[in-house]
């Protein structure tokens, strides 16, 4: 199984790297349309910046390729992010592939009175999952690790939600596109398990 790694401008690829080879694949990182077509399934993961990370894209030319894949695609991180239609962070037009917008997390207080962090850094609980992509996932048992201060708001395309402040997309999709605001190749078995169904979708 060929699987390609979209190579960008961001940071935190070699850990989704170690995840897929972990489960016996030995990806290619590459940002040429050609190979990026002809795998069989594509990872857009990172960190990083909305606006830098959109300029990059765009001096690449990959904001007019990766929208138009027909393969198995998924976001991780600013990569769910990127896919949306507009981010706060920049004030930052992305790739359009959902219909969402990106915004920051408002300031919050807990149960207890005590101000919430933003960044959302460690784990939380996914809830409300549907596709494949969360096949045999236990969602009493569902947590995954995330840091990030802004999030995707909750649509049509939402497929798994988490709460911190506000319910926001844990998860996206629409046709052959997926994506995670988390991180999956940090989130043990869970995460796993998640990488495990992409691959065979």
């Amino acid at each position: 199984m060929k699987i390609a790694i979209v190579k960008y401008n961001a940071g935190n690829i070699q850990s989704v790297i170690y995840a897929l080879n972990r489960l016996g694949i030995e990806p290619i990182v590459t940002d040429d349309e050609a190979e990026l077509r002809a795998a069989d399934k594509v990872i857009f993961p990172g960190v990083g910046e909305a606006s830098t990370a959109m300029n990059y894209l765009r001096e690449a030319g990959l904001d007019k390729v990766l929208p138009t894949l027909t393969n198995p695609f998924l976001g991780i991180c600013i990569g769910l992010q990127l896919m949306c239609a507009h981010s706060e962070e920049g004030n930052t037009d992305c790739l359009g592939i959902f219909p969402v917008n990106v915004v920051k997390f408002p300031d919050g207080v807990d149960q207890k009175g005590d101000t919430i962090k933003v960044p959302h850094m460690g784990w939380n609980r996914l809830k409300d999952l549907s596709t494949p992509l969360f096949e045999g996932i236990d969602p009493a048992h569902a947590y995954v690790y995330y840091v990030h201060s802004y999030h995707a708001e909750l649509s049509e395309s939402t497929i798994a939600k988490t709460d911190y402040i506000v319910d926001y997309s844990a998860s996206l999709h629409r046709d052959n596109f997926y994506a995670v605001q988390f991180h999956p190749e940090k989130s043990g078995e869970t995460g796993a398990k998640i990488l495990e169904n992409f691959l065979k979708l």
